[in-house]
């Protein structure tokens, strides 16, 4: 039997993603931008990783850029607050959003954003 161990992400620019994952709460060292791959452990064990385009061209010559959404990550916030304070946050720094924080049927503070790589990033906390 498998278990999910880590997410890998595809970057073209490794200090910028960075830094947006780092308003998002991750502690990845300041000292990692300049590496093609980096990876950090999250409580519980879960990892995330980042690598250049050009380490997985290199892993997998006829690689190409995905159109589309085909993966999404989701980031709990302490509090609705939290979720409209981090989004401000993102977009003060630069990012793009994709929906402005809301009050979902579902009984959640939610926002989506992007990050500098193209992917979904949600924002959400309990009502």
């Amino acid at each position: 039997m498998a278990k999910p161990d880590l997410v890998g992400i595809v970057v073209k620019d490794m200090p910028r993603s960075l830094a947006f994952y780092r308003l998002l709460g991750l502690d990845i060292p300041a000292e990692a931008d300049s590496d093609a791959h980096v990876e950090v452990t999250l409580p519980g064990g879960f990892r995330i990783a980042w690598d250049t385009v050009e380490i997985v061209k290199g892993l997998l010559p006829d690689w190409r850029e995905p159109s589309g959404h085909r993966m999404g990550l989701a980031f709990k916030c302490d509090s609705p607050e939290d979720v409209n304070r981090l989004y401000e946050a993102l977009m003060k720094a630069g990012y793009r959003g994709l929906k402005p924080p809301w009050d979902a049927f579902w009984g959640q503070r939610y926002a989506i954003v992007v990050d500098p790589d193209g992917n979904l990033v949600d924002l959400f906390a309990s009502l």
